[in-house]
């Protein structure tokens, strides 16, 4: 569950409900069958994993920005999430809803990117700065076993 803190914009309807986080992008719908599938799903990481692909288009996902490829207004006024490897993401809104959602998206997206590529970037320094004493490591564990 995502804090309120990071909460950027929500936007209420009558049978879903759009939030949008610094680093997240949930539709959360409001009843039904869809919304405890959704639920389940959403409560178990391991099913979203193997089952969300499957369910992605009759239930919308929590998405990760930095996964966004695109974000924008189409032809009938909608929000259109392009995602790679993904079914695109339609969330039918008011003309001037979805652009607020989606100018705020264009805002929030490129820093989100950035700012996983910099924690990538520092978790693969960590990784290399560890590797002499991985191997030394491994090394002694070797020999130790040689020695029995």
């Amino acid at each position: 569950m995502m804090s309120t803190e990071d909460l950027v914009m929500v936007i209420k309807k009558p049978h879903f409900t759009v939030k949008l986080h610094n680093d997240l992008l949930e539709v959360d719908l409001k009843e039904g069958l869809r919304k405890e599938l959704e639920d389940v799903l959403e409560a178990k990481p391991i099913l979203r994993e193997s089952l969300g692909f499957l369910f992605q288009a009759v239930i919308p996902l929590d998405v990760p920005l930095k996964d966004i490829e695109s974000a924008n207004v189409d032809k009938k006024g909608r929000v259109k999430i392009v995602i790679p490897s993904r079914k695109d993401i339609v969330i039918p809104l008011k003309a001037n809803e979805s652009k607020r959602l989606v100018d705020k998206m264009n805002e929030l997206i490129p820093a989100e990117k950035e700012r996983a590529m910099r924690q990538l970037e520092e978790s693969e320094k960590d990784r290399r700065a560890l590797e002499p004493k991985t191997a030394a490591a491994r090394a002694g564990a070797e020999e130790l076993e040689r020695i029995r």
